[in-house]
């Protein structure tokens, strides 16, 4: 990856990339991810025809942590105010995971900023969505310090945080984000202006029937050849994993630019 900027906003000197030419498209990453790990495969693909740019979370990969917690409303306002710092609304937003609940976020509270939005991942819009074990697993409590430590995610960071021994802090905080999410209401989803992709495994971490929730909520799940198709779409890729989605580069990348560049 070519060296990126910094951007002051909300307190926080965000670090973001630059790639390619064309319509803007706002990349954000997961949880404890960085750019390279989460988007080494998929960003050039989507640079081939637009411009992207990629972001970095407050304490994730490059961009420092700053002495408030991580939420979604939090990290929602600095990609807008990161639009807005750029001058690139209304942009595409794709993300990953987390990335894909912030752009949920934006899309909700900032919809003037918002052109086309991609949610690719296990993004859940309730606590619900996730599978039973996933619910239990963040009521257990934090992971021990050393749950990550020697992961792809983990020496991914160490590569290139600014202090690399803030790491088992960024997992607490991650965890704290994922405990106390109490999600958007049916309203505020179906209210999303921006016409809405929703990708998931059929293995992934969210239950494929809240996708499907979500995905009406949205306008989604017609007879096609009697109506006009709804802004919203649905992917589900088989065989997938929430983590192994990241490998399935072609399907993505064929879907998202696809969903993209249709005509508004």
């Amino acid at each position: 990856m070519p060296g990126g900027s910094y951007a002051r906003v909300n307190g926080l000197d965000m670090y973001y990339e630059r790639h390619g030419q064309g319509r803007p498209t706002v990349l954000l990453h997961g949880a404890m991810g960085t750019i390279e790990s989460c988007f080494a495969g998929l960003l050039p693909r989507l640079a081939a025809g637009r411009e992207v740019i990629a972001v970095e979370f407050q304490a994730h990969g490059h961009t420092p942590d700053a002495d408030r917690p991580l939420t979604y409303p939090g990290l929602g306002a600095d990609v807008a105010a990161l639009v807005r710092h750029l001058d690139i609304a209304p942009a595409d937003i794709v993300g990953y995971s987390m990335g894909g609940a912030v752009g949920v976020e934006v899309a909700v509270r900032h919809p003037a900023l918002v052109r086309r939005l991609v949610a690719a991942g296990g993004t859940s819009y309730r606590p619900d969505g996730m599978h039973p074990e996933m619910i239990e697993a963040f009521a257990e409590g934090p992971p021990p310090d050393d749950a990550f430590d020697g992961t792809p995610w983990q020496e991914a960071y160490a590569r290139v945080a600014p202090d690399a021994g803030g790491w088992r802090g960024l997992v607490a905080k991650v965890n704290d984000m994922d405990t106390t999410f109490t999600g958007w209401t049916d309203e505020e989803i179906a209210a999303i202006a921006a016409p809405t992709l929703i990708v998931v495994g059929d293995a992934d971490i969210v239950r494929p029937e809240h996708a499907v929730e979500m995905f009406r909520l949205l306008g989604g799940g017609v007879v096609g050849d009697a109506h006009p198709l709804p802004p919203a779409r649905l992917a589900m890729l088989p065989g997938t994993t929430h983590v192994g989605m990241l490998d399935e580069v072609d399907w993505l990348a064929s879907m998202i630019t696809r969903f993209l560049d249709e005509p508004d």
